[in-house]
């Protein structure tokens, strides 16, 4: 009876998981819809703001992009690495991590030996693993999911842009999830800064346009506000991978706990039916007994 007493009281246990997680599912499915449609409003802006860039960029001599297109050796290195302040997301964070720590051992081994990368982390997780590293971890920005806007964004985007003017860093990486769609979510790792020529220029059109002030100060308005834009969509992008994740972790999580109970009740019905069984055999041998 005490096996019937253990394989019961998994039953509740597993039966209060699966409700859990089937709320969690809800949860993210409607939060999902709200992240889902912030991003997708925001990528037609982004991708204009892009070629408007590119198509001006393009026009001028060089390509001239100021202080934010200069290419340096590349000696310090800072990767934005975007990830979300909670946990039960299946893969969703530790693919980040793993993203990031591949990028440091293969491509900036040398640097990160001498001290000079840095990660800054986007999303609680990110943070709490890079921590324990004072070499590695540059600080976080975890405050951003509590209110996400361009407005709150934008900032550390600044930070990030006058650090790389004075020199601080000679290129700046961001490392996040991709929103496809509620199973899918792709890592991406995206050069921020510098700005890189897009493979698009040759072919870019030379329309015959009057600009003003002119193209080079247009030019030199619409970085900041693309590079901004470029992170924000990166954050907006991650938020909504996060509830994709979750959504389909959890909707996992319960179809298993389902399938768990339904073993732990043939088993508990088997262990039922046998202690009856015993039971029933104890009975007529004693009543044999009696008769005998």
């Amino acid at each position: 009876m005490a096996n019937l007493k253990e394989v019961r009281l998994r039953i509740v246990s597993v039966s209060s998981t699966q409700q859990i997680t089937k709320a969690m599912k809800m949860v993210s499915a409607a939060k999902l819809r709200r992240a889902q449609n912030a991003i997708t409003q925001l990528r037609p802006y982004a991708n204009k703001l892009r070629d408007i860039l590119e198509n001006l960029s393009s026009t001028l001599e060089g390509g001239s992009g100021g202080q934010f297109a200069q290419v340096r050796p590349v000696e310090k290195v800072l990767i934005v690495a975007v990830t979300s302040n909670r946990g039960l997301a299946g893969a969703f964070n530790a693919n980040i991590i793993r993203q990031v720590n591949k990028i440091i051992h293969e491509q900036y081994s040398a640097q990160a030996n001498a001290g000079n990368v840095k990660v800054l982390s986007i999303g609680k997780k990110a943070s709490d693993f890079y921590s324990k590293n004072n070499t590695l971890y540059y600080g976080n920005h975890n405050e951003v999911y509590a209110d996400l806007r361009f407005d709150v964004v934008a900032p550390i985007a600044e930070k990030i842009m006058n650090d790389f003017a004075v020199g601080q860093y000679d290129k700046v990486i961001v490392v996040y999830n991709q929103f496809k769609n509620a199973a899918v979510q792709i890592v991406q790792v995206e050069q921020m800064l510098p700005l890189q020529p897009s493979e698009s220029n040759a072919q870019a059109t030379n329309n015959d346009y009057i600009f003003e002030p002119g193209k080079q100060e247009i030019i030199l308005d619409l970085i900041p506000k693309s590079i901004k834009t470029q992170l924000y969509k990166a954050v907006l992008d991650s938020h909504a991978s996060e509830h994709g994740a979750r959504m389909t972790a959890m909707s996992k999580a319960t179809d298993n706990a389902g399938e768990l109970i339904k073993e732990l009740k043939l088993t508990y019905n088997k262990a039922r039916q046998a202690a009856i069984t015993n039971e029933i055999l104890e009975i007529v041998a004693g009543a044999e007994a009696l008769n005998g």
